[in-house]
């Protein structure tokens, strides 16, 4: 059985087999799309991002992101993009891929 790295263990009745905790998501943040317009800051619940000296958004807290893409959602520019990181065991090996023609 693959599991995820730091996954833990759930023992309740009927529940899931793992329970993966918060910060498995990269945000990815284009800065040459981004007009700093501080919407992804402002949209943010988990206050994630915040905004550097120029007002272009940071990650300054990567583990509170919970996937919600609240920031991806209301970005403009298409400036920004949250991305479920795949655990080791899932990663498909390049030369595994199939190559559609």
């Amino acid at each position: 059985m693959n599991t995820l790295p730091n996954a833990v263990p759930n023992t309740a009745p009927n529940a899931v087999s793992h329970v993966v905790p918060r910060g498995i998501y990269r945000i990815e943040l284009t800065r040459a799309l981004c007009k700093a317009c501080g919407l992804c800051v402002a949209w943010c619940p988990q206050q994630v991002l915040a905004a550097d000296e120029q007002a272009y958004p940071v990650v300054a807290r990567p583990e509170a992101c919970v996937d919600c893409k609240a920031c991806e959602r209301h970005c403009p520019d298409f400036a920004i993009e949250v991305v479920r990181a795949q655990p080791q065991s899932a990663a498909v090996a390049p030369s595994a891929r199939a190559v559609v023609a």
